[in-house]
Formats: C-alpha cells, structure tokens, sequence
C-alpha cells in the first residue's frame, strides 16, 4: 500500500506559514530591496496596546492593538472601554508595576485627572492634581487653560514627570492661531501622583509653541528625548510649523537643545513613539487632524536617520502599516502577550 504524503505535505505548510508569521529577528536583518514586500516581524511574546479616542467619540478612551507594531485592529467592535475616563490619553507604568492614566475633562478643567489599573483591563480613578499657573517663571500671564496631559515614569529617579501646554494669549476670530502661538510645555515631578512638586516650570528654554510633549530616554547615550508638535502655523517664515520635532537634553528636566528637523509632514500632532518587537527600528505614528489618518516615520535610532513610512494608502501592495479608520490621538505602550490575550478576551476585536 502506498501511504499518502498530504499529511506530512499539510504540516510542511502550516508550518511554513507559522514562520512566516512569525519569522525571526535575525531574517529581519536581511537586505531588502526599497519597495519589496516585507514580513514583519512578531515577537512571541510581545505586543502593543494603542490607548486612543475617535473621532467619533473625542476624548473617550477607545483600545487597539498590535502584534507587530504596524497592523492594528480596534478592540470592544469599536465601542469605548470606559465610562468614566476622559483625555488625551496617555500610560506610564509605574515603579510599582501597575498601570496609570491621565487627562482631563476638557483644556478648561482646572484639575489634572488620574486613573490607575493592575491589568489595563479596568481603570479605577486614583486622584487628581490641581496646578497654580500663576506666577510660572518665563510665563507671564497664564491662561487657566491645561491642554494633553502626559505621564512618562522615570526609573532611574523614581518618579514621574506630568507634561502639558499653556497658553498665554487667547484667540481671536481675525487671529485664532495667536492662541495656539503662544502655547508653552510646562511640567512637573512626583515621586507617586500624590506629592508634586511645588510649582510647574517650562520644560524648555528656547521660545516656541509647543504642544503634545512626552519624554523618552535617550538611546545614544545619557540623557532623555522630548517628543512634541511644532504648533506654530507653517509659513515661508516658519516652515517647520504643525510638525512632529524632537529635542534631546543631559537630564530629564533639561537643558534641552533647540529643536531637530521635522520628523512628520505639516498639519500632524499628537506623536507616539514605540520600539519595533525585534529592537531595530523606533516607530513615531502621528494623526494627520483632524482624525483623517496616521501617519509613521521609522528609524533605527532617536537621532535619526528618519523617513516617512507608506501606509493606509487604500492599495495594500503599498502599505507597510495600516490603522483602522477614525482613530484619534493617545498612547502607544509596549505589552506583553498575556496582557495582550487578556484585553482581546475582555474586549473582543471588530
């Protein structure tokens, strides 16, 4: 009797198709010709929350994720996994290794919110933070205005920095982008979200509208990186304006150098950052507002060199990432796969 080969042929296939899936580092390292398709590389057991709202739902805080950092789907069929949050919002995991939260109820809201989770499947409220904008050194005349609060934990002092914008002008209808001009990062520390320190101080010392600020350790070298959004209105004079920036310091606090080159085309904000699984390459996704797509620059190290990545392009041969449509500005934060099986469970995809 002749035995049949398809068995052993089926399982050659799939786990052909299993390492394609989930192909190793060093394949990655691999030339590959500009344009040619890529498979992207999935680590087993890493992967990728996007804390977002919608721009169907602004400020609701909605969930996507990824297991290759490129390829995202939206998590609960679409609907907010919170009834309570509300912000711009943006995770640090703390010292502790549980999960915090921050926003606010609109740049109106005197207080800074907070949230906290051991699992990110649900968030309970943790406090809130009050800060006094009067009298900030180099700000004159602070407008009672908080706008994108952002969190970022600090391991090696032990605490957290809380970043946001200002402005210090109001907008007109002859001249709204005066307003928006005269937006400065401010920040201030604390050791637990409880305790802060005594008032809020410019993050940087260079005059220009800056909005959207987070924090990153710097990795060539000692020192951190600021991540934030030009918001000066682009021009002949001002080229660079409604662009994503990067500037780098020796300490978390600064002093920060003037801003690099745009990393994103004009007219995008609300930058995130993540690390690609396999290690190689820095992935800054940006929206293009108002909620009309994501944008991504890729490079292998914070200094650069930076290009502009092609996705959500509506010809899949092109893309090299894709988001689901309508998402809004957020966080992205590196999970694990269990925490990652746990929200798919608890929040079924679309």
């Amino acid at each position: 009797m002749v035995r049949s080969r398809r068995p052993l042929a089926l399982l050659h296939l799939t786990l052909s198709a299993i390492a394609v899936t989930i192909s190793p580092a060093w394949a990655q390292s691999r030339p590959i010709p500009p344009g040619a398709p890529e498979t992207p590389y999935v680590a087993p057991g890493r992967a990728y929350l996007f804390a977002h709202m919608t721009r169907e739902r602004y400020g609701v805080l909605h969930y996507s994720v990824s297991l290759d950092g490129l390829h995202w789907q939206q998590l609960n069929r679409g609907a907010p996994v919170s009834s309570d949050y509300h912000g711009h919002a943006s995770i640090a995991r703390g010292g502790d290794g549980r999960y915090y939260l921050v926003g606010n109820q609109s740049d109106d809201d005197p207080l800074i919110r907070f949230w906290i989770s051991h699992d990110l499947v649900r968030w309970t409220r943790f406090g809130a933070y009050r800060p006094r904008l009067d009298g900030i050194a180099g700000l004159a005349h602070a407008l009672p205005r908080i706008g994108a609060p952002k969190l970022f934990y600090d391991a090696p002092s032990r605490g957290f920095l809380l970043t946001w914008h200002t402005p210090t002008v109001a907008g007109t209808p002859d001249d709204p982008e005066r307003y928006w001009g005269s937006q400065r990062t401010l920040y201030v520390r604390s050791p637990d979200l409880r305790r802060f320190s005594r008032a809020p101080r410019r993050l940087f010392g260079w005059e220009m509208a800056t909005i959207d600020t987070f924090v990153v350790p710097n990795d060539g070298g000692p020192g951190y990186c600021a991540v934030f959004k030009d918001e000066r209105y682009p021009s002949y004079d001002w080229t660079t304006g409604k662009t994503v920036r990067m500037s780098c310091a020796p300490t978390l606090t600064g002093r920060y150098a003037p801003p690099g080159p745009p990393l994103s085309p004009n007219f995008r904000e609300a930058p995130t950052l993540i690390r690609s699984p396999d290690g190689h390459d820095w992935l800054l996704f940006y929206e293009q507002y108002a909620g009309t797509s994501y944008g991504l620059s890729k490079a292998p190290r914070l200094a650069g060199p930076w290009y502009q990545v092609s996705g959500n392009s509506g010809v899949p041969a092109w893309d090299r990432y894709t988001m689901p449509a309508g998402l809004r500005h957020g966080s992205m934060i590196a999970i694990d796969r269990q925490r990652y099986d746990a929200l798919v469970a608890a929040y079924p995809p679309t």
